[in-house]
This record gives structure tokens, C-alpha cells and sequence, in this order.
């Protein structure tokens, strides 16, 4: 499984554009900065087409706790690498029901065991 960096993709399951801000700066690819836990949590989405107020329908904004893909072997300064499996639930609707993943790990070099 590949490393996350600072040019991953992430998207909801309606193809919202999660943004990712890094956290730690000591671990680099290419010159870009790894991801480790929390980084794919509580992050903006933008341009969810998932929206439709007159039937109830809203769009994702946010993402939340990631369900899978932290490495459960490689931390950096005590926090887990995200993992190109990342996956985890966004606010939008139906409520419980919409996911976020990985749709491109921002690298192609460093990878890890789960």
C-alpha cells in the first residue's frame, strides 16, 4: 500500500474534492510531505454535487473519522501513515451512508505493509 502525500486525491462518493493540509514536516517523497493520522479527518470538501434543498439533500462539506487506512506498523513522531486505503464517512446526505477515498496516493515510490 502507498504512502499519502500532500497531492493526494481524496474524494467523496459524489466526486467533492477533499483538501489536505499535512501536519508533520519532517518526512518527505519527492520532496512532498508525508500524511499521518489526523490529516484525512475534518478536512473541507468542495464542489459536492450532492446538493438539493428542496428534497432534503445536502452536500458533503467535511469529512470525518477515518474508518481504515492508517499503517499499523509506520508512525512518524508517534502518528500512523495514511495509507493509500484511506477511507471514512463525510457530513453529507443521507446521513451515515457517504464515504471519501483515495483516488490518487500523490506518489508512487514509498510503500507499506497495513
Amino acid at each position: 500500500m502507498l504512502w499519502l502525500t500532500q497531492d493526494a486525491t481524496l474524494v467523496c462518493d459524489h466526486g467533492g474534492r477533499v483538501g489536505i493540509a499535512p501536519t508533520q514536516t519532517l518526512v518527505r517523497i519527492k520532496n512532498r510531505l508525508a500524511l499521518v493520522n489526523p490529516n484525512p479527518q475534518s478536512r473541507p470538501i468542495s464542489a459536492c454535487p450532492n446538493a438539493n434543498p428542496v428534497i432534503g439533500l445536502r452536500p458533503c462539506l467535511t469529512t470525518l473519522v477515518v474508518k481504515q487506512g492508517y499503517s499499523t506498523f509506520v508512525t512518524i513522531g508517534g502518528r500512523a501513515v495514511c495509507l493509500d486505503t484511506v477511507t471514512g464517512l463525510t457530513d453529507g446526505s443521507p446521513p451515515g451512508t457517504v464515504n471519501y477515498r483515495v483516488v490518487d496516493p500523490g506518489q508512487r515510490l514509498v510503500a507499506a505493509g497495513s
